[in-house]
């Protein structure tokens, strides 16, 4: 029987089963080559659990980390990803994926707007 750890795409899944670990990578993709402490400066959490995410992360190779002297520069690496999306996806179901999903987003979008403009107790509108 396979460990979660024997199979690569056992530790994307496990890497990204945890919120907090996909909030680092949302803070790597926005300031690539960020220090360990600049990430950990993010969370309320402790360094060290800070730190033991990271390791998860790099394990899985979401995250690649490449020394610079003393420091770390973490790096958001997208390929794990796409390999996932490559084995569950073909040329039909991706054409039809995005297009659902921007359709998705739209009536998303459109409903927050509407929710925004919808009048409160304190405002009365007069409908004729």
């Amino acid at each position: 029987m396979n460990h979660p750890t024997d199979d690569p795409m056992d530790n994307i899944f496990h890497a990204l089963a945890h919120g907090v670990r996909r909030e680092i990578l949302d803070y790597v993709l926005a300031h690539p080559g960020c220090f360990s402490g600049n990430i950990a400066e993010q969370f309320e959490i402790s360094r060290i659990g800070v730190s033991k995410h990271i390791k998860i992360l790099h394990k899985a190779e979401l995250l690649v980390i490449e020394k610079s002297g003393r420091n770390s520069l973490h790096y958001f690496n997208a390929v794990p990803i796409q390999m996932i999306y490559d084995r569950w996806t073909n040329e039909y179901s991706q054409f039809f994926a995005s297009k659902l999903n921007a359709f998705k987003l739209q009536l998303e979008s459109n409903q927050e707007s509407n929710m925004d403009s919808e009048p409160t107790e304190d405002c009365h509108e007069k409908t004729a």
